[in-house]
């Protein structure tokens, strides 16, 4: 599988080193497998962080070995947004996992989430909300976006 990582620079060798803050599933390396959320992403950070370059670092992503501690959302959004809730809150139940596969919140579902987080929406409405997907990976390329 083709994984993709939005970047101001080339990342040749993954890792969670870089990570400085706790995001959806907490501090990591995040890839996604929508090559346009990718590019977006890193044309915002070059923004962002006042830089000339945005970087898509691309990769192929091996089979998970067994050996791998993985959590895996699938599609119940429920356990989801519980998650990423912790995750925000700076809580470190991520670290129970060496790999984790599930949704991540687009800028508009980034602002559903957080109406529940602030406990204008329950569960229930903030479960019909849509994201784009994640996964993680291993080696790869990167091109100027």
């Amino acid at each position: 599988m083709i994984v993709y990582h939005g970047s101001t620079e080339i990342v040749r060798n993954p890792d969670i080193g870089h990570s400085y803050r706790s995001l959806d599933f907490g501090m990591g390396f995040y890839v996604t497998t929508v090559r346009e959320q990718a590019e977006r992403w890193a044309r915002r950070k070059a923004h962002i962080l006042g830089k000339d370059n945005a970087v898509l670092n691309i990769y192929r992503m091996n089979d998970v070995a067994s050996e791998f501690v993985v959590k895996s959302f699938d599609e119940d959004l429920v356990e989801w947004i519980d998650f990423v809730c912790k995750c925000r809150d700076g809580k470190k139940d991520y670290l129970k996992y060496d790999l984790i596969f599930g949704k991540v919140a687009n800028d508009k579902v980034f602002r559903v989430v957080d109406m529940y987080h602030t406990g204008i929406w329950d569960k229930e409405r903030t479960a019909l909300l849509k994201c784009s997907f994640f996964n993680i990976l291993k080696a790869g390329y990167s091109e100027s976006v």
